[in-house]
């Protein structure tokens, strides 16, 4: 699955040799309790300064509806924070819930409400896949036939499910397309990446050009960003490079195809609990994304293009799918603490590579509210931190 429920176990990276990953792996494993008293620690973090680059949020509106919130205050309290930026996504069905349907009244309000906030908005047309647990947003009418486990989705097999595909991200990018706070548009998520434990299908590479295409056709004026999975740690890093090893991972993907490369970056996460433990995989030291993550600064400058954070870890990443909202504790995946520690990683990548990164977009933002409307501010408090220091 993904993060906390919203992801599976990923990784990216065209090379390893296994005898490197040996060492890494002594200090990236731990056992610890999942749930541990909340502390003030996030009080005494330093901020790292933003320079040039923006902040901002995703808002999902699965995770709102899973969350149990309601969708127009929770995004009315993020917008009126002091960000410059939010990723929003066409969930394609939810707005073609049957044949011939159509009903961006959802997307539609969002975009209005964020505009009206003066945000700058990427948008996410997907359309097979976008942000936010299960990952995978394909109306059943255009699954007749379920795809078939472990396959790479080419555009040849799978005509119809392309031109349906192509349809929909045209015909998103030309209803909003006139609106001026929209400053990209993002294409699939992840692209190319196994979905989770919930399929092993991949897209094929050829898949997303057609798909980049139809957008880049649509509306050539705004930049396609494409985001990818950074692996932390060594086990992530190998199994991903073994179910991509014959296209490429997200990451390679975005580079080939994107105007901008969003990189999702979790150094924390659950592998399964075992009653009130839990084993975690822990890359938070950086020693095996280094050598991606320098090749992806180093290429970025040399081809003159652009970088983001387009997730960057702020909330718990658990063994099930919604992270959980224990009274007078934190997750041990993401205390509040993690968020400005993740934060600050990426801010030091970018002064040690003296490249700017476009924006760093934090992923959790409705989790912060849920925790904030249980009584424990923590979490907003420490983006505030940021928001205010950086």
């Amino acid at each position: 699955m993904r993060r906390h429920g919203d992801r599976a176990l990923k990784s990216h990276g065209n090379g390893l040799v296994i005898d490197q990953l040996t060492l890494p792996l002594i200090s990236e494993i731990k056992l610890r309790r999942a749930a541990q008293p909340s502390t003030e620690r996030w009080r005494d973090r330093p901020i790292q300064p933003r320079q040039t680059t923006q902040l901002g949020v995703s808002f999902r509106s699965p995770q709102v509806d899973a969350l149990g919130l309601d969708p127009r205050t929770t995004l009315a309290g993020l917008l009126a924070r002091p960000f410059q930026l939010i990723r929003i996504g066409a969930y394609w069905n939810r707005i073609e819930r049957e044949p011939g349907a159509f009903d961006a009244g959802e997307l539609d309000w969002q975009v209005d409400a964020a505009e009206a906030a003066g945000k700058q908005i990427i948008l996410c047309a997907g359309p097979l896949k976008t942000f936010g647990y299960p990952e995978f947003f394909v109306p059943a009418h255009h699954l007749v036939t379920p795809l078939r486990e472990g396959a790479l989705i080419q555009p040849s097999a799978h005509l119809p499910l392309l031109e349906a595909a192509t349809a929909f991200v045209r015909r998103i990018v030309e209803r909003y397309q006139g609106r001026k706070a929209i400053v990209a548009w993002q294409v699939e998520h992840e692209a190319v990446d196994p979905l989770g434990v919930e399929h092993s299908w991949r897209l094929a590479a050829a898949f997303v050009r057609h798909e980049v295409e139809a957008v880049r056709n649509a509306d050539p004026s705004r930049p396609v960003m494409m985001n990818g999975f950074l692996p932390t740690s060594s086990p992530v890093r190998l199994q991903q490079w073994w179910r991509t090893r014959d296209q490429g991972d997200s990451l390679a993907v975005a580079q080939e195809l994107a105007d901008i490369v969003g990189i999702d970056y979790y150094p924390r996460h659950a592998l399964f609990g075992i009653g009130d433990m839990t084993l975690y995989l822990d890359g938070g030291n950086g020693s095996v994304s280094g050598r991606r993550r320098s090749e992806l600064f180093a290429w970025a400058r040399t081809k003159g293009r652009r970088l983001m954070i387009s997730e960057g870890q702020a909330e718990p990443w658990e063994a099930i799918t919604v992270p959980p909202n224990p009274r007078a504790q934190s997750m041990y995946s993401c205390p509040p603490e993690l968020v400005i520690d993740n934060y600050n990683r990426c801010m030091s990548w970018a002064r040690e590579a003296d490249f700017p990164l476009d924006a760093y977009i934090f992923w959790g933002a409705e989790y912060w509210i849920l925790r904030d409307r249980s009584g424990d501010p923590r979490y907003l408090q420490a983006v505030d931190r940021i928001l205010e220091g950086a």
